[in-house]
């Protein structure tokens, strides 16, 4: 077909991955909008804690039972198509969201049609690059995942810098972001390319339903790699939906109240801090991550999950740091650590599923994986809520450690048990 990528043209994988990554820096930062106006929304709508967690629950439910429906749509369809529509819609959400005035308008535009679309981005670009990139899957993998380590720390401080403008300047980064995106997605349309499906010798071109599930749960690895990423999911949403409000806090204020005096032009500084020491450590760790196990993947099979399982265990200290510091440079430090370990366990997040899953299986599984981690970590938002008002901050923080050292415990097993018969190359 005149539409479909030329595999063999060895400039465009990475030109697709560019692409795509201008995608992902949307669709995460344009998440992340949320997280860095969730305190102004409060102050200007008048919702609780418990209404501001209720909105992200929804979203990353949203995501969570929709998104396997979306990997088998892409594993049905054209790819290009699905990432293209996909980002029209999440962005159309977010646009509309600068909108709301109310909750259930919230709900609705970010909760609903914002998780609706995002869905359908991730399974068709991760599947895209791992037919693409066969020699250098984690790498390219992990540049994509700079793409969501870039537009978290950028739009989260641009929603905090603009939230500080006026009472009301909170939805202005919802119709910034949101308008580029729907742009963007009219770009994809014209210059991303389809790829041929991958199919199995003596098998029709596009899988079944059954077929495909068929394939997933005869996978013990492939469960327990979901298990494992919905502990990592449950972390990461209650620590981005709250730690830029924490960081707001009187246990923080002094910190921040010297840090202006000394930088009196810095707009948005808790929701700067409550990101970009974190994901500057992540970058560190993806790129690090990958580079050692696509480099010893072929002599070592079992590298992939080891570095998933390493990232989870290393991270748990750090994450206590982070949540009993009682000053501003000690939480920053442990950020900064956190975000180390979390980028090694990102760098083989797929590039494990995608070692036990044939590749015609793999946006569909991808989209299973992330179905399970998002239902079991929309939880999150809502939890810590429930905890911070009951508990405190520190402790809710503070209980984030225990679902990585779970999460580091099923892949262990997985990688122990299951690895050797499951793996596909």
């Amino acid at each position: 077909m005149a539409n479909e990528a030329k595999t063999e043209n060895p400039n465009y994988k990475w030109i697709a991955l560019l692409l795509l990554w201008v995608a992902f820096f949307l669709q995460q930062g344009t998440r992340q909008v949320y997280s860095g106006t969730n305190s102004f929304i409060r102050a200007d709508l008048g919702f609780s804690k418990e209404q501001i967690g209720l909105v992200g629950t929804v979203f990353t439910f949203m995501y969570g039972i929709c998104v396997p429906f979306a990997g088998l749509a892409a594993d049905l369809f054209r790819r290009k198509w699905m990432v293209a529509i996909g980002v029209l819609v999440f962005c159309s959400g977010i646009f509309c969201s600068g909108f709301a005035t109310s909750l259930a308008s919230l709900l609705v535009f970010y909760g609903i049609l914002n998780g609706f679309g995002q869905t359908f981005y991730y399974p068709s670009a991760t599947s895209l690059i791992g037919q693409l990139h066969r020699e250098s899957r984690a790498t390219a993998l992990s540049l994509l995942q700079l793409g969501l380590y870039v537009g978290i720390i950028g739009c989260t401080w641009a929603s905090g810098w603009m939230g500080e403008l006026s009472a009301s300047s909170w939805r202005l980064p919802y119709k910034v972001f949101g308008g580029l995106g729907i742009l963007w997605a009219v770009a994809l349309v014209f210059l991303l390319k389809d790829t041929k499906p991958v199919a199995a010798p003596g098998a029709q071109a596009k899988p079944g339903i059954g077929e495909t599930v068929g394939a997933i749960v005869k996978k013990p690895s492939a469960i327990l790699l979901a298990v494992g990423l919905g502990m990592f999911i449950y972390v990461d949403v209650g620590f981005k939906t709250w730690m830029p409000a924490y960081l707001r806090s009187d246990v923080f204020a002094s910190g921040f109240e010297q840090l202006k005096a000394n930088l009196p032009w810095l707009r948005g500084a808790p929701e700067l801090f409550a990101v970009v020491w974190h994901y500057l450590g992540a970058i560190l760790g993806v790129m690090a991550g990958s580079r050692i196990s696509d480099r010893f993947a072929k002599v070592r099979p079992g590298i992939r999950m080891e570095t998933n399982i390493a990232g989870l265990l290393l991270g748990i200290p750090f994450i206590v740091l982070m949540a009993q510091a009682s000053t501003l440079l000690l939480c920053c430090v442990g950020m900064f650590l956190f975000g180390v370990f979390r980028g090694v366990y990102d760098s083989n997040v797929l590039a494990s599923l995608f070692d036990v899953i044939k590749p015609r299986y793999h946006a569909t599984a991808a989209g299973v994986m992330l179905c399970c981690g998002f239902v079991f970590g929309s939880t999150s938002s809502a939890v810590l809520a429930w905890m911070q008002e009951h508990f405190g901050a520190q402790a809710g923080f503070t209980s984030l450690a225990g679902f990585y050292l779970a999460g580091a415990v099923v892949i262990g097993v997985a990688r122990i048990f299951f690895l050797k018969r499951d793996h596909e190359g």
